[in-house]
């Protein structure tokens, strides 16, 4: 059996990355397993939110995923208790630069790391006969785990990093939501930096394995920005989205991420500029500063001027 080809889609949250995966995973031979890095967390031990699978059933009796599970023993709670457990202490942001290093053949490997990706990577070989034969898609956003993964001889590992403006990700932080908790602009911006810094030191390890994407281009123009990541990946074909960003989104068997996921039928890719009017101008400044350093580097303003109402109009600084 050939390598389990994998497109793990990193960065921080909020970024557009659970509709990038359902749409590619309209395409033939691809599988979009959602955020698969909670598959013990949430889908067996349902220690979280958002547990369902994007079919609607939950995860250990949905169709896939109790086959899944049953054919490696991992729906047991004693082994997704030990896989959380793996998970948190080899797989936090900290770790990446450790991984990276063993990935690269420049130090040893940590104890229990084989073990613990090995797990993921066998859950990858069976999702590729259940759907994935073409590519599986992972939107964990674990940088440290794509760093372990592509050390990996047994998987075909591409690492897609997307990124959105931090002001508009900080406005989808603001209240909470029956999957996330609330948090200040200045701690989502605080986030979104490790999350992309960690992700940059993935693209200077491997940068034949790594592709960037901003969320605005995907909005902008998403037939070109889905073909290019559909090429990065490896596959070939027509993408299935249309000139104006319409896809037809059928069922699909994600684990965690945006509830938007258990929705099916025609959707538009576009930008949400709530958010414009949503954060105050104090917010939008708490939101920029942790951010300032990347924020060139990724072709966003410094600092947007909220508009006068009347005439609802943007000047960007």
């Amino acid at each position: 059996m050939a390598e389990p080809k994998v497109l793990y889609i990193t960065g921080w949250m909020r970024s557009g990355s659970t509709l990038l995966g359902n749409v590619l995973g309209e395409l033939p031979g691809v599988l979009h397993a959602g955020e698969l890095h909670y598959l013990w967390h949430n889908g067996v031990l349902k220690a979280g939110t958002n547990s369902t699978c994007g079919c609607g059933a939950e995860v250990t009796k949905c169709a896939l995923w109790s086959r899944v599970l049953a054919a490696g023993g991992d729906g047991r709670h004693e082994t997704a208790r030990r896989m959380v457990r793996a998970q948190h202490a080899l797989l936090r942001t900290r770790h990446v630069r450790a991984r990276l290093a063993e990935s690269r053949g420049a130090t040893e490997r940590a104890a229990g790391l084989d073990a613990t990706v090995g797990r993921t990577a066998a859950v990858y070989r069976r999702l590729a006969g259940l759907g994935g034969e073409r590519l599986i898609v992972d939107g964990s956003k674990y940088p440290a785990e794509a760093a372990a993964l592509l050390g990996r001889s047994d998987l075909d590992v591409r690492v897609l990093h997307v990124v959105r403006d931090p002001r508009p990700t900080a406005y989808s932080y603001k209240r909470a939501k029956d999957y996330i908790d609330p948090m200040s602009p200045a701690r989502s911006s605080g986030y979104w930096s490790a999350f992309n810094l960690a992700s940059e030191l993935i693209g200077r390890a491997f940068p034949g394995r790594y592709l960037r994407v901003r969320h605005e281009d995907l909005c902008r123009d998403p037939r070109a920005v889905v073909t290019e990541v559909m090429r990065f990946a490896g596959l070939d074909g027509e993408p299935p989205v249309d000139e104006s960003g319409g896809v037809v989104l059928g069922r699909n068997h994600t684990v965690t991420g945006n509830p938007d996921r258990l929705s099916t039928g025609r959707a538009v890719i576009r930008a949400d500029e709530r958010w414009r009017e949503g954060l105050t101008s104090r917010e939008i400044a708490e939101a920029t500063g942790p951010a300032l350093p990347l924020l060139v580097r990724y072709g966003y303003p410094l600092l947007p001027i909220k508009p006068v109402k009347e005439a609802r109009k943007w000047i960007w600084a």
